[in-house]
């Protein structure tokens, strides 16, 4: 196994939100806090990227073109060539400065993103409580409210057989599994599958953030605080591996490359102290993690 530095020449404040486009062979991911999007193809080494006029939780091509986005506190179709911007949705404020955080499409193409409360302190991982929530953009255009009294809306996984999305609130650090109805998209039977708090090493494997899955169904869970990506098996909650990234804020992962076997990292700086940065010089990088011995399968795009 081999971790190195992907894309050296990006410096994230909060880097996020990774997608392989498996269609153009290019990664992408965000920094949310800077209101950028990036595109970089490995193969010419090319980064591009697009400032928008706000936070930007996640990225997801469209099947017609283009990209949606989670602008702000809204769901947005962004035309790369153009930079033209259309707000689609809006969600209400809830009684908070919510954002949108984290987002993927399920298998039939709905985009899944989830929002966040405003942080309350100088401490970036204090957030307001319970004003998160989970919406459903479905490819008709109509925005459904799935989970509400969410602290922080994180990572998002469905299974090979359409039956079971997990989904990550990072401030209880705890991984829930649905019953999920691809037909409709709705899900049912709420459970804990991984809780932090019940694995003797807790203190030191971090808070949870995005995830992704590989072939075999294990969940790939960025944990943010250790630099620590934790594999896990969702069926019997045992961790199966770890892989040490050399940045302590890694935030999210997915599998690309174009046999979708090297795993993807992003991470940030925001809040790292003069000490952590002399100590992991590249944080705020995209790392890359090879030779792991699994693969990914092509992440969904928005079918609308």
């Amino acid at each position: 196994m081999t971790v190195e530095v992907a894309i050296p020449t990006v410096n994230n404040i909060l880097g996020e939100g990774p997608h392989w486009d498996d269609q153009e062979q290019k990664l992408l991911f965000v920094d949310i806090l800077a209101n950028k999007v990036y595109k970089w193809d490995p193969v010419t080494n090319k980064l591009d990227s697009i400032t928008l006029e706000d936070t930007i939780g996640a990225v997801v091509p469209c099947k017609k073109g283009g990209y949606l986005v989670g602008l702000g506190r809204t769901v947005a179709h962004l035309d790369w060539s153009s930079q033209k911007v259309t707000k689609l949705q809006e969600i209400p404020l809830n009684g908070t400065k919510n954002r949108f955080n984290d987002a993927k499409c399920d298998p039939v193409g709905r985009f899944w993103t989830g929002s966040m409360g405003h942080q309350i302190s100088q401490n970036p991982n204090v957030f307001e409580p319970e004003k998160g929530e989970l919406y459903c953009y479905d490819t008709d255009g109509t925005l459904h409210k799935r989970v509400e009294k969410v602290g922080i809306s994180n990572g998002l996984v469905w299974t090979q057989d359409n039956r079971t999305m997990y989904y990550i609130d990072t401030v209880p650090a705890q991984v829930y599994g649905f019953d999920y109805d691809v037909h409709n998209g709705t899900i049912t039977n709420r459970r804990v599958v991984i809780d932090y708090e019940n694995y003797d090493d807790a203190d030191s494997m971090g808070h949870p953030d995005g995830m992704t899955s590989d072939v075999d169904g294990n969940l790939w869970i960025a944990n943010w605080g250790f630099g620590k990506i934790i594999c896990f098996d969702p069926n019997s909650g045992k961790k199966l591996r770890t892989v040490q990234i050399p940045a302590m804020r890694t935030t999210s992962c997915c599998f690309g490359g174009k046999n979708l076997d090297e795993l993807y990292v992003t991470c940030a700086k925001q809040g790292a102290t003069d000490e952590e940065l002399a100590a992991y010089p590249m944080t705020g990088s995209i790392f890359r993690v090879t030779g792991l011995g699994t693969k990914g399968l092509p992440a969904n795009v928005y079918e609308g």
